[in-house]
């Protein structure tokens, strides 16, 4: 149970006291009235005993009774109505309420403050670990002490509405005040028909109502008087009078109203009463209340418990006053029993008893009473007390304790009696099962079974428990002998009461005699308010014992909904429900869903009683333990409850939340659930709206927006492709955020405005931003251009299982323009648009079908520059019609109806709040919860830009690997401002081409035939089919040159600028890329205004062309010295030129062969010069998978050539294998050379040694690399065949092989590097040694060129002679432009046993050793003598050769590994 302000050993004393009637002569009660007061309310606030008060017990033993507190009511001749009794415990509940503003709050339950709801299960470990923090944190919380005042209220009143019985005593009058006033004319004759009355209505038979506790009933005179206005002196004598009449202990003068109601106000004297004439203004309807009220039952209710009895309101008997007239709780007789707490007069009847509870507080009590007087009525109820009512108890209690004595023959005192009875066997009680039905026995008066009762009860009010408890234990048995289960149940009751209650706790609470008093109270009894009496009793008892489980489970025995009929059983069922609940909670260990589960259980009840508003609390207090769980089935019925209860209260606004949160949570409710309560939700909101047609419009839930999914377009929708007319593809939003691709984007635009702005980006630079999503950054306000839509892109989520259809949705923003005067206004779109500043898109009908995601795209059209701030979306939202209705309502007039019929519609918005990114740079910022700002819905609208389309004629989708292909690009300014600047980026330079400065720039027209060249090409003759045909062309002519970015291409517009509404058409030659697959290739096309705008400098256009390449030719090429020494012209130099040719074309593109029709070279120092093993075959064909051998000669190209050519001058050689030369130094040949040289170049060099003291060395291995390196150059040029659609096509195409090396092998197709070798792993740190550079093999061998001259066979008579002499001759060529020194070494080097046998019997003659200085690019002649001892065949060539350059110290040795072995034949003749 909930925490009380009483404890349970205060509680019980309070609930049971003496009481004490007051019959007042009508003079007597106009002088209480003047204060709003009868004569027992006046008393009321005074009636507990401020001090300790002492009696004897029939032992004679002194007993202290501690704040005693004594009951003063009128009489009242009839008992209280049942159904009177039900409607005051009814206005009591419902009158007593938590704080206002927690109640209507359906976050915040009543007095508790849960915070379940902030602990929900988050993490992944199983539940109930988490509950048992929940519950740890639950009961050290402040909910703890939470208490429940309604049912205190409710449970005193219960107990003193209380109608006295005939089985017990404890509300039956001991005493009784007789009031006269000294203003009366014989106030002692008063006084003797006040006491006439009273003996008249306790002994006539006529009057079977009220109770008196004993016939001899102490009669106490009391004479009020009026300081303000009566004799003091007349009231004195007759007081005088009195005492002479009535003695001293049984009379008393009381003086009030000390000061004139009519006096300054400003005096401001405290108002005790109120607090109790608020607790139930009911009870305040005395002789000067008549107002009519009206009960509020339940339909179920029955209805005969509301019909009179037929008695009149008042009794009046001779004359004297009606002050004991009907009950105060009696019925009106105007209640009308069919008035139904569901109807709308619910409302009206609440705040009509608000009303009578406002007048009722505006009344002053006490206006005629001072603080001297209040000190009097306190001294008053003192000398009542200890000279009237206890010496009168003490003797009661004397003489029935001498009446049992004397009756039953037993020793002198009921101590020892009880004693010898407890002492002895004891008999076994019969159970309750057993015993018959004898509920209906009645005692007389005077059975000495009451007197014990009778006796038991006098002590047990005075507080007396162990002699209490003694006498009912007697009285027990003896009414368990008689069967009179009635007084047996009521002496059980009250025996455990007193047996709990005892000082110093002899024995334990006996909580079975409540149990049996309870069983038979309903069972055999069938008296539910004893019962329900005896469980409010036990079950605090049981609580204060901590016995919490026990206590719930009492609580719940009597709130089955079979054991009361109508809606008392309601109302308490409902409070023990929630005590029951707050049991739960309490425990050692909380039950908190057994709590909420009994909250649900008790708001239910009270819901069924009437009770809207604590029906309303209790399912809010149980929501927070079953919010955030998971149990959304549960979850939607309370909120559907709370909503209903809040609508019934007109909470209209928590109606709407509650309605709310059935919609926004993922509900596993039926499709037809969800349409009842959206139907519903959308009555509510209906009736909302209403009420303030013109506020703003309120958030709506449905349907769920992705606030960060959302995206922002700038600019118009991408035009579909026409024809052959392909438009560029930009950006748009049906494209997916690519991280990467984004980053090549900004890349590239990072190059073209570095090369704008000569090499360096500028520091306000942010890269152009089309498309916001929340993966771009939104960290700055986006820019806009005047009279360019905006499109936003909003996800919708239906989570219902029933369609929503919005209609009238358009966006909801904000504008202020920026004038150049300086002045700002404001315009705001709330509902209605400004068309003049702001264009908007409102789209009719949006259907979201059930639990579907959607996308809406509206737009805006900004025709003025300013800042635009976009807040949300408007719309209406409905559902379609359906067969059902809400309450017979159907579609509201004046509804949108389109294509789809709208049950009910209501007009709200949605608003789009954006996170930002988590902010994670700073210490404070990490250490936080911080985040940056998001604007992609807070554009700057700037001044009017050009805007470029591009569209592209004849592009291909599919090309063979370096296939050349000519298409033409289109660049149209839809804008009315002029564009200039006109370039294209691309991470792909070699993929295209506008061509170079040489080209024609008026090409032809794209309708011109598909087989036309796209080379520039020349006829020849077939004699010049073996040489070479040479021409020079400059980088820089095709936008190479030095120190510019090969990626940045400058798009050749006549005029350098395109005019508003112009367009240019230029060719754009392809190459297909040299691996096979799917390429994507961005080109980024950057353009400026004429007029420079501060906000905008440029504009971007983005296209990605898609391209698949399928196998053609694979080209390699390998150089290598020729072992001839001179050329024609006597000069050394010349090199082989060996090209391998591969198809490796699958035949899948159509392709019957290949053609090779020209090999051309270009390089700044080589040219070819012929080929060398020039077939028979004219034409190089080339099937599938054949491969051809080409072998050409190169050779350097002459001195003056190279001097008068810039270094940038790059000479072209042909070697045609057709009758057409293709002039490779013409576009689109070079534009594609030099392009996929550049991408070649653009290669990281080997960074150089920085060590100075190794400069040397480095310098030498440099020179030594040199003779190794060539700079030459071949492009394959080609044709393919193929069959398409029963037509032959001749596609071209080119392939590039880069040879740098001497000897090493070159490749026109990328090699895939060969995965690294595994190795070991070594755990030690390798010493930090420098790699002496030292120049490879293969360079050492090309360093000195040697070649030795001699016959190949050589006959000599070894019989004649034994010694073979053959002359040799060794030529050393130094290949290197610097001076060398050479080492020659003939001694051979025994290396291996076959060396040995290779050369083990010949030998040279002569010197072993030569020593030369070779000058640049010299040719030395060295004569060497062989000697031979056998025949056979010699390798001659094992002279080592040493070589150094002369300024350097090491000496490098130049291998002869790679060179031709030199053989000799050596014959005897």
């Amino acid at each position: 149970m909930a925490q009380c302000v009483q404890s349970v050993q205060e509680l019980i004393p309070d609930s049971f006291v003496p009481c004490v009637a007051a019959l007042c002569s009508e003079e007597a009660e106009r002088l209480t009235r003047l204060n709003h007061l009868s004569f027992a309310e006046l008393l009321k606030p005074f009636s507990r005993l401020t001090s300790e008060v002492h009696m004897r017990d029939p032992n004679n033993q002194l007993h202290i009774i501690k704040n005693l507190k004594i009951a003063v009511s009128n009489i009242i001749t009839q008992p209280p109505h049942p159904g009177a009794i039900r409607k005051l415990l009814n206005d009591v509940v419902s009158g007593s309420q938590p704080a206002e503003g927690l109640v209507a709050n359906v976050i915040t339950a009543g007095d508790y403050d849960l915070n379940i709801s902030d602990r929900s299960i988050k993490a992944s470990v199983p539940w109930y670990s988490n509950w048992k923090d929940t519950l740890m944190e639950l009961k050290e919380s402040s909910f703890y002490t939470a208490t429940t005042p309604w049912f205190e209220s409710y449970r005193e009143t219960f107990l003193q509405s209380m109608p006295a019985s005939d089985h017990e005593f404890l509300n039956h009058y001991l005493a009784c005040m007789l009031v006269a006033s000294s203003s009366e004319a014989e106030p002692v004759e008063q006084f003797s028909k006040l006491s006439q009355e009273q003996h008249r209505i306790q002994h006539n038979n006529d009057y079977s109502y009220p109770k008196w506790f004993i016939p001899n009933t102490l009669k106490y005179y009391v004479l009020l008087h009026d300081v303000s206005s009566g004799d003091e002196q007349r009231a004195e004598s007759i007081y005088e009078e009195m005492k002479q009449k009535y003695g001293t202990q049984g009379c008393y003068l009381l003086k009030i109203n000390s000061r004139t109601s009519n006096r300054a106000s400003d005096e401001q004297i405290p108002d005790p009463w109120s607090q109790y004439l608020q607790k139930n203004s009911i009870q305040n309807q005395e002789s000067y209340e008549d107002g009519p009220c009206t009960i509020t039952s339940n339909k179920n209710s029955d209805s005969n418990l509301l019909s009179l009895d037929g008695l009149d309101n008042e009794v009046k008997v001779d004359g004297l006053p009606n002050n004991f007239r009907a009950h105060p709780l009696q019925l009106d007789s105007s209640s009308d029993p069919s008035n139904s707490i569901d109807g709308p007069d619910h409302i009206k009847s609440a705040s009509s008893l608000h009303e009578t509870k406002k007048a009722n507080t505006g009344i002053i009590h006490g206006a005629c009473l001072t603080l001297t007087d209040h000190d009097r009525i306190r001294q008053f109820i003192q000398e009542f007390t200890f000279r009237g009512l206890l010496p009168h108890i003490e003797k009661t209690i004397r003489q029935l304790n001498d009446q049992l004595i004397s009756r039953k023959g037993l020793s002198r005192s009921l101590f020892s009696a009880t004693k010898k009875w407890f002492s002895g066997s004891k008999v076994p009680e019969k159970g309750i099962n057993e015993l018959k039905n004898t509920s209906g026995l009645l005692y007389p008066p005077e059975a000495p079974e009451l007197q014990i009762r009778k006796m038991a009860d006098l002590c047990f009010l005075v507080q007396h428990y162990d002699l209490a408890y003694s006498c009912y234990h007697t009285a027990k048995k003896d009414f368990l002998n008689d069967q009179a289960m009635l007084y047996a149940a009521g002496a059980l009751e009250m025996a455990a009461v007193s047996a709990f209650l005892q000082p110093g706790a002899p024995r334990p609470y006996p909580a079975h005699y409540m149990d049996t008093a309870i069983q038979t109270y309903r069972d055999i009894c069938k008296n539910m308010v004893l019962a329900e009496r005896c469980v409010l009793l036990s079950a605090e008892i049981l609580k204060s014992q901590s016995k919490y489980s026990e206590a719930a489970a009492l609580l719940i025995r009597l709130t089955s909904e079979n054991t009361w009929k109508g809606m008392d059983s309601d109302l308490r069922s409902a409070l023990l429900l929630e005590q029951a609940a707050h049991c739960f909670i309490n425990m050692k260990s909380p039950m908190v869903r057994k709590y909420a589960f009994h909250m649900i259980l008790a708001g239910h009840r009270f819901s069924k009683a009437g009770q809207k508003k604590h029906a309303l609390r209790c399912y809010c207090q149980a929501m927070q333990v079953y919010k955030g769980k998971g149990w959304s089935l549960a979850e939607d019925h309370i909120n559907f409850t709370i909503g209903r209860q809040s609508y019934t209260l007109r909470q209209l606004d928590n109606a709407v939340s509650a309605f709310r949160h059935i919609l926004i949570n993922e509900s596993k409710q039926s499709a037809a659930q969800q349409g009842s309560f959206l139907r519903e939700y959308l009555y509510v909101y209906k009736n909302v709206s209403q009420l303030s047609p013109d506020g703003p419009l309120p958030q709506l839930p449905l349907p769920y927006i992705n606030s960060s999914a959302t995206r922002v377009f700038f600019g118009h929708d991408r035009r579909p492709a026409d024809g052959e007319k392909q438009a560029a593809t930009h950006i748009s939003l049906d494209q997916e955020y690519d991280c990467e691709s984004s980053q090549q984007w900004r890349e590239l635009e990072e190059q073209v405005v570095a090369l704008v702005n000569k090499g360096v980006i500028p520091s306000n630079f942010h890269p152009t931003q089309y498309c916001l999503n929340s993966y771009s950054d939104n960290s700055r306000f986006p820019l806009a251009v005047v009279e360019e839509p905006i499109t936003v892109e909003m996800a919708f989520r239906n989570p219902l299982k029933v369609p929503l259809l919005l209609t009238d949705l358009s966006l909801l923003w904000k504008f202020q323009p920026k004038d150049f005067s300086g002045k700002d206004n404001e315009v705001k779109e709330l509902v209605k648009s400004e068309p003049e500043m702001i264009g908007a898109e409102v789209i009719s009908e949006f259907l979201i079908n059930s639990e579907e995601s959607k996308v809406a795209r509206l737009k805006l059209f900004p025709h003025h520059i300013g800042e635009l701030h976009i807040l949300g979306v408007v719309y209406n939202l409905g559902t379609i019609q359906g067969s059902m209705t809400i309450d017979g309502i159907g579609a509201l007039p004046g509804c949108h109806t389109g294509n789809h019929s709208l049950s009910m519609s209501v007009r709200g918005r949605q608003d789009l709040e954006i996170q930002g990114p988590r902010l994670n740079n700073t210490k404070e910022e990490k250490t936080s919860i911080k985040y940056g700002p998001d604007r992609r819905l807070d554009p700057i609208i700037t001044e009017e830009m050009p805007l470029l389309e591009v569209f592209f004629i004849h592009f291909p989708t599919g090309l063979l690997c370096g296939e050349i292909r000519k298409a033409y690009v289109e660049f149209v300014n839809v804008s009315k401002c002029p564009l200039t600047g006109l370039k294209v980026v691309s991470k792909r330079p070699e993929f295209f081409t506008f061509g170079g400065n040489t080209s024609v720039l008026t090409p032809l027209s794209p309708s011109a035939s598909e087989n036309c060249s796209a080379y520039k090409t020349v006829v020849t003759d077939s004699t010049s089919m073996c040489t070479a045909l040479t021409s020079s062309a400059s980088s820089v002519d095709f936008g190479i040159g030095t120190g510019s970015q090969p990626e940045v291409i400058p798009v050749p517009l006549p005029d350098t600028i395109l005019l508003p509404g112009a367009s240019v058409q230029l060719p754009m030659w392809l190459r297909g890329p040299d691996e096979e697959g799917v390429h994507e290739i961005n080109f980024l096309f950057y353009y400026e205004s004429v007029k420079r705008q501060p906000k905008i400098r440029h504009r971007i256009l983005r296209h990605t062309a898609v391209i698949c390449t399928s196998r053609s030719l694979n080209v390699r090429a390998a150089v290598c010295r020729s072992n001839s020494l001179e050329d024609e012209e006597g000069r050394g130099g010349n090199m082989l030129v060996f090209v391998d040719v591969e198809n490796v074309n699958t035949s899948e593109a159509g392709v019957k062969e290949f053609h090779i029709v020209q090999v051309s070279s270009s390089s700044k120092h080589w040219k070819l010069q012929k080929s060398v093993n020039l077939s028979e075959n004219k034409d190089a064909k080339l099937a599938s998978r054949e491969k051809g051998k080409f072998c050409f000669k190169a050779i350097r190209c002459k001195e003056k050539e190279v001097a008068t050519q810039s270094s940038e001058k790059y000479t072209f050689a042909d070697i045609i294998f057709g009758n057409e030369q293709i002039i490779s130094s013409a576009s689109p040949c070079a534009d594609f050379f030099y392009r996929s040289l550049s991408s070649e170049l653009k290669k990281p060099p080997a960074q150089p040694s920085v060590h100075t003291e190794k400069q040397s060395v480095e310098d030498a291995v440099r020179l030594i690399q040199k003779c190794s390196e060539v700079d030459l150059n071949i492009v394959v040029l080609w044709k393919a065949y193929v069959v398409e659609d029963s037509k032959q096509l001749i596609l071209e195409g080119q392939h590039h092989v880069i040879l740098r090396t001497i000897g090493k092998e070159a490749f026109s197709y990328p090699q895939k590097p060969e995965p690294p070798e595994m190795e070991l792993l070594r755990f030690f740190r390798p010493e930090n040694t420098t790699v002496s550079s030292r120049p490879s093999v293969e360079q050492l061998s090309n360093l000195i060129k040697t070649s030795l001259h001699y016959p190949e066979s050589f006959n000599h008579p070894f019989h004649q002679k034994s010694l073979c002499l053959v002359p040799v001759t060794l030529l050393l060529s130094n290949c290197s432009k610097a001076d060398v020194d050479v080492i020659v070494d003939l001694r051979h080097k025994t290396t291996s046993p076959e060396a040995l046998e290779i050369h083990g019997s010949f030998t040279w003659l002569g010197q072993t050793q030569y020593k030369l200085k070779l000058k640049s690019e010299e040719i030395h002649t060295l004569q060497l003598k062989a000697c031979f001892v056998h025949t056979g065949v010699y390798n001659l060539g094992t002279p080592r050769v040493f070589a150094k350059l002369s300024d350097q110290v090491t000496v490098f040795e130049t291998s002869q590994q790679n060179s031709m072995p030199a053989l000799i034949i050596i014959n005897n003749v």
